[in-house]
């Protein structure tokens, strides 16, 4: 891993991040080794979801006894994680040397280093995960459907946004918000989920109040969501697990029964992406929302979702090794430690900001944005970091979306903060992947939908019923 490490200079540091190893410039120097080696040999990796469809990616290792082969074994471990998070399966195939087929198998087992990560799709998939080896040609042909999402405008609407550190509400007539509301709350310290069902019912009387009636309910929530049933969310990472499966599994399908209206509830990243499609009427979108922690979305060139899972907040992006962890999943380079909160905090130490760990995230946020409006370089020299971590995550996430516009939402990229990100973000690609420059478009929307787009988007996601 080091020889390559080496070959990763990146030509735009982040200012308070001098060991960052994009994993972008780790995997084009790999790969432009076994290029220039001349002796590369091909390796499939394949994804098996739980309604039978496959994802498939294509890469290529160096073969056993090449003086860099060990270096394959870290190349894969970061691809497959960062493909599992993108995709989403209850099965990894490996189509190459049975060595490394073997170290993945080794390391998603009950006794391996992604123990969280084997646990947790088994619980979304409900089926026993499972790595298979088998050889390239043998790794079955992709099979990947998408469907449409969303932007359903007509009647009386509510859109909701549950996000870690807030909550948003809209009433929508007909296509146009006659009321917004955002309200700081705390459901990852909560225990009694009582507390998230009646946080999200005061929510939707508040925006019943100001329409003539509620014709479809439509929420955006950071989570794992199927059939409007809460698989995982980290909404909910205080609740004991036996009232999670029965107070929390159907909380929605609780709070449908109650208004008696279409009710959708999708990844709060997937309506991100479907938030600036609206706004921008684009398709190939990639949408990210810095909040509490990461979320991702995508919609594809016809404006449909693809059934990926997009909780790019536990793919690496990230290769130094001392890199920081993510506290939940136990693994290091994560994008949650990049694109939330979660990095204003962790930066705001290396500056030597003190905040009271006694707020709220919004509070302290906050705090470190006040500092920005004041010019504090400190503060500066915090979304200059994201903005650097931004650029080279954009290239990283190129690798494996096909997308021309990328929209940045969320709390982190409110105010002042979202320009000085975006700003040096463009840097990076200016300077250091010009090709991309050139055809991807970054996104910051306004204030007002950067902090309600996402409720204003969910409100279209439920189909309402011929009356």
């Amino acid at each position: 891993m080091h020889k390559i490490m080496e070959m990763v200079k990146p030509k735009v540091i982040p200012p308070l991040d001098e060991n960052f190893c994009p994993a972008v410039l780790w995997n084009h120097a790999f790969l432009d080794a076994i290029h220039s080696s001349g002796k590369g040999i091909p390796l499939l990796i394949g994804l098996e979801r739980g309604d039978g469809s496959i994802s498939v990616f294509e890469t290529e290792v160096f073969p056993s006894g090449h003086g860099l082969a060990s270096l394959n074994l870290f190349y894969i471990e970061r691809l497959v994680k960062m493909l599992l998070w993108q995709k989403g399966g209850y099965k990894i195939i490996i189509g190459g040397p049975e060595e490394i087929g073997e170290h993945i198998k080794k390391v998603y087992s009950p006794s391996g280093e992604r123990v969280f990560d084997l646990n947790l799709m088994s619980t979304v998939y409900k089926k026993d995960f499972s790595v298979e080896v088998t050889d390239p040609e043998k790794v079955p042909s992709p099979s990947e459907p998408s469907l449409p999402l969303g932007r359903h405008l007509d009647g009386c609407r509510i859109g909701f946004d549950l996000g870690a550190s807030d909550r948003k509400v809209t009433s929508v007539v007909e296509g146009e918000p006659v009321f917004s509301e955002e309200v700081a709350w705390d459901p990852q310290n909560k225990k009694d989920p009582r507390y998230h069902y009646h946080e999200i019912m005061s929510a939707l009387h508040r925006a019943a109040a100001h329409l003539p009636s509620v014709d479809a309910i439509g929420c955006s929530a950071a989570g794992i969501y199927i059939n409007n049933r809460v698989m995982v969310a980290s909404l909910f990472r205080g609740v004991p697990s036996n009232l999670f499966q029965k107070k929390v599994r159907n909380l929605f399908l609780d709070v449908q029964k109650w208004w008696k209206v279409p009710l959708e509830v999708v990844n709060d990243g997937e309506v991100a992406a479907l938030a600036g499609s609206m706004t921008l009427n684009v398709n190939r979108v990639l949408g990210i929302a810095m909040g509490s922690s990461q979320a991702g979305g995508y919609v594809n060139e016809n404006g449909n979702i693809t059934g990926w899972l997009n909780e790019l907040a536990f793919a690496p992006v990230d290769f130094n090794p001392k890199a920081p962890w993510d506290e939940w999943s136990g693994d290091y380079g994560c994008g949650v430690n990049y694109f939330s909160q979660q990095a204003v905090f962790r930066l705001a130490e290396v500056v030597g900001i003190i905040l009271d760990k006694s707020q709220s995230p919004v509070e302290r946020l906050r705090a470190v944005q006040e500092l920005l409006k004041e010019k504090d370089t400190r503060a500066i020299k915090i979304f200059e970091t994201i903005g650097c971590y931004l650029g080279y995550g954009i290239a990283h996430y190129a690798d494996f979306y096909d997308f021309s516009h990328i929209l940045i939402l969320g709390r982190v990229a409110s105010e002042e903060g979202g320009y000085i990100i975006v700003e040096k973000a463009k840097e990076v690609l200016k300077k250091e992947f010009p090709e991309l420059e050139s055809r991807i478009e970054i996104h910051l929307p306004d204030e007002w939908s950067r902090r309600v787009g996402q409720a204003l988007a969910a409100a279209s996601l439920a189909v309402i019923e011929s009356k």
